[in-house]
């Protein structure tokens, strides 16, 4: 099986850290996004991975080629943001046959391991969501197999939100249609979507059917990295178990680095620590703090620290009387 990772986007949501890396390393629950992604997909007869790189793409090829040495990997550069459809195809002479597609954004528990068996011409993975309005859906005919995609519907009659995780039995017939869609500037929004070349598709025949997943995580804001976190701090990412010791309090789930540093701290629940990180009188909870970055004298709660990030408080001196109140605003 054949693998195409689009990972290009400037990841402008996830603002500073994105600056400085791609949003795909971005860390959660001890390694990058893309880490979890690869992790799930090793377990699969794995050909060819084509990496669409853009922004700072050297680092996607420098984690990958020391964390992943097996890994057949392509890095294709997109230099155009022009959608979906356009980093396809910059794949189009590398890859051939069965292949899936998998967006950075998400995580999913798509189970992989039935398509070798698969008799429709391509499984579109999707999850039901209570307001499909600002997703991209699939309609479905009373046959199982998908009519057509829609981008944003005005309604709530179609309830399955496309979550970025494709097969197809056949690649280049993807291909043509992404290269059809093109040539007849067919856009959503002002941008080629990967939607609108299924549609041609199915108006070509050929038959996909949805595939429902139960656990749909989303990596592409700051709020929702923290969700993905959590869940994954919850689902066989804590080694809490390991950091039981004098000095430090640490309250599970949590996932820390063996390298750092934690002193007079409590750590947790739902925090990820990283390697190279010294956590000095200090609480963290319900956060990610990045390598080697340092933290004293502070508490943060619902936090993204980036890499070498320096965070220095101080204790604080209070003089307060009876049946006083001292509060500090959240924000």
């Amino acid at each position: 099986m054949n693998v195409i990772i689009p990972l290009a986007g400037f990841g402008t949501r996830l603002r500073p850290h994105t600056y400085s890396k791609p949003k795909p390393l971005i860390n959660v629950a001890g390694k990058p996004v893309l880490g979890h992604i690869l992790d799930r997909l090793m377990n699969q007869d794995l050909q060819e991975v084509v990496f669409i790189v853009g922004y700072l793409g050297e680092q996607i090829e420098q984690y990958v080629k020391s964390t992943y040495p097996s890994i057949k990997g392509h890095y294709v550069e997109q230099k155009e943001l022009n959608g979906q459809a356009p980093a396809i195809l910059l794949a189009r002479d590398l890859v051939q046959g069965p292949t899936v597609i998998v967006f950075v954004d998400t995580l999913a528990d798509a189970d992989l391991a039935q398509l070798g068996r698969e008799t429709a011409d391509g499984v579109i993975f999707v999850k039901e969501v209570e307001d499909p309005r600002r997703f991209g859906v699939v309609k479905v005919n009373p046959d199982g197999f998908i009519s057509s995609f829609i981008e944003k519907p005005a309604d709530l009659s179609n309830r399955l939100a496309v979550i970025g995780m494709y097969y197809v039995k056949d690649i280049q017939v993807l291909m043509r249609a992404c290269s059809e869609l093109i040539e007849r500037r067919i856009k959503t929004k002002d941008e080629y979507f990967l939607a609108d070349a299924f549609n041609l598709m199915i108006e070509k025949g050929a038959s996909l059917r949805p595939q429902t997943v139960d656990v749909w995580l989303d990596c592409g804001k700051p709020e929702t990295v923290l969700e993905t976190n959590r869940y994954l701090l919850e689902h066989g990412h804590d080694n809490s178990a390991l950091w039981q010791n004098d000095g430090r309090v640490i309250i599970p789930p949590v996932h820390i680095h063996p390298s750092a540093k934690i002193e007079r701290s409590v750590i947790g629940p739902y925090a990820t620590i990283a390697e190279g990180c010294q956590i000095v009188n200090s609480l963290v909870s319900d956060s990610v703090v990045d390598a080697g970055a340092y933290v004293t004298y502070h508490v943060l709660a619902n936090s993204l620290i980036g890499r070498d990030a320096v965070l220095i408080g101080r204790p604080r001196r209070f003089n307060v009387g009876d049946s006083s109140v001292v509060g500090f605003d959240a924000d």
